[in-house]
């Protein structure tokens, strides 16, 4: 049986040393709850997915089946199922170099700056205070072939009723336009922020030493911020891989199936067909190749970051 030690003070007489202990027992439980709680929030609709893409699940019927891997089999016997691999993976790799190159040489050039540089920074940070559908139909109408003001823009330089996303040869130029017009601003203060917490003796004794601005950057800004780098492609592929509202709000998939990457099939299986269960399973193969991307990254990552450890 438990001792309580019972404390005698001008006030009475108090127990409470017994409840303290009865109570610590619950501590650990209790802080683990809430963690608890998001990872079966998490996982039981994830597990509920892979179980349902292996049914013929669908709003067409009213009885469902356990096909097995069926669903995967068709899949991947479908001709359009490598079209929408391959434009998936083109339009993640594109959006995300474009807007790497583009955000490290805008970080850079802010970086230098003085005064000025505030002012920038507040419009480059606009467009992340869009919604990007809103922004995705905004580009629509700019980029109509008739009246869209790019459209008027590119006339004077007698390219004359640019087709933009009406073609399957510009499409994924336009949507490519929309998604670096969007997400740019975001690679810029993420790049930024990098360049602003770098250390500065380096780069003194490079000044000092009369290096160039190039070989600054290839030797010493780019190495210092490859972990950096490495997060800012991590996040971007993985949006990319992913991307569904800018793509849809555009074109919809289209022209015909130009663009029709793994997230936009699996709406038409789903939304349009009702077939849920092939929806699923295209959803189940983009978590797939998501997991393997940001996997091989992060160990890149970790790899890195031993080595700068190693070389402390």
């Amino acid at each position: 049986m438990e001792d309580i030690q019972v404390n005698v003070s001008q006030e009475g007489v108090t127990i409470p040393r017994a409840r303290k202990k009865i109570s610590d027992k619950w501590i650990p439980y209790l802080v683990m709850a809430p963690g608890l709680l998001i990872t079966i929030g998490v996982l039981y609709p994830f597990v509920l997915a892979i179980y349902d893409s292996l049914t013929d699940l669908s709003f067409n019927s009213p009885t469902v089946a356990f096909v097995g891997l069926q669903n995967y089999v068709d899949m991947f016997r479908s001709p359009s199922f490598f079209h929408s691999i391959y434009v998936t993976v083109a339009y993640a790799v594109i959006t995300t170099a474009l807007e790497l190159i583009v955000g490290v040489a805008m970080a850079l050039i802010l970086h230098r700056m003085t005064w000025t540089a505030h002012l920038f920074q507040s419009l480059f940070i606009l467009p992340l205070m869009v919604s990007t559908a809103i922004a995705t139909l905004l580009w629509r109408l700019m980029t109509n072939p008739t009246y869209g003001i790019y459209t008027r823009f590119l006339d004077i330089f007698g390219i004359h009723h640019f087709p933009w996303a009406n073609s399957p040869r510009t499409a994924l130029l336009t949507v490519v336009l929309v998604d670096a017009w969007v997400y740019i601003p975001f690679v810029i203060l993420i790049v930024l922020a990098g360049l602003k917490s770098l250390p500065p003796a380096p780069f003194e004794a490079a000044r000092i030493d009369g290096g160039s601005f190039w070989f600054t950057f290839r030797r010493l800004t780019l190495p210092l911020l490859r972990p950096i780098l490495i997060i800012v492609t991590l996040f971007r592929l993985m949006d990319g891989l992913q991307q569904f509202t800018i793509i849809y709000a555009m074109t919809a998939g289209g022209p015909g199936d130009a663009l029709m990457n793994i997230p936009n099939l699996a709406y038409e299986h789903g939304f349009l067909y009702l077939t849920f269960g092939p929806s699923l399973a295209y959803l189940v193969l983009l978590w797939v190749l998501v997991f393997i991307v940001s996997r091989l990254l992060v160990a890149y990552w970790n790899r890195i970051r031993m080595q700068e450890a190693e070389g402390e």
